[in-house]
């Protein structure tokens, strides 16, 4: 499709994609939008969210749709209410996690498009069973993101970098 050509999409029509603790439905991908961006839906469980990380070539504006979230960008946390945006520039080490006791929903920009590709390719290495951090490494890299290694060695979605690599790419 064409940037030039207008598209309806229905969230419910969108088959969903599932990684740990979060589930993607990516309304318009990279194919949609000529490249442009990508525009998509995560609902996240009750303290769920991704590890600290980076996208090399991505800038992010995340709106909370429903519950609350804690947003690490840049070593500074903040506590983001449904109706709120932040910003995640390219290249800014950043997480998040839901602080609501249900599940929760963010709406994301990302520009330019093609994230949607690294959560694919997670939810298959997923549903796999549990995968090795440099199978996920190697994901993340071929999609320009820099992953932290947990530090707890719990669920790959809890932690940060270890002490030594504050503020650097795991």
């Amino acid at each position: 499709m064409s940037e030039n050509q207008p598209k309806v999409v229905s969230r419910d029509d969108v088959e969903p994609v599932r990684w740990f603790g979060e589930e993607g439905r990516f309304l318009l991908r990279k194919e949609d939008t000529g490249g442009l961006y990508s525009f998509y839906q995560i609902t996240t469980q009750p303290g769920s969210g991704p590890p600290l990380h980076v996208h090399e070539k991505a800038d992010e504006a995340f709106f909370v749709n429903k519950g609350r979230y804690e947003f690490e960008v840049g070593g500074v946390r903040t506590i983001v209410p449904a109706g709120s945006v932040i910003y995640g520039p390219r290249g800014v080490p950043h997480r998040f996690r839901n602080l609501s006791d249900e599940p929760s929903q963010l709406l994301v920009i990302a520009t330019p498009g093609g994230v949607e590709h690294f959560f694919i390719g997670l939810a298959d290495l997923v549903a796999e069973g549990r995968p090795d951090w440099d199978k996920m490494q190697e994901l993340a890299t071929r999609n320009n993101i820099r992953g932290f290694r947990p530090t707890d060695g719990s669920h790959p979605t809890v932690g940060g970098p270890p002490a030594a690599m504050q503020g650097a790419p795991g």
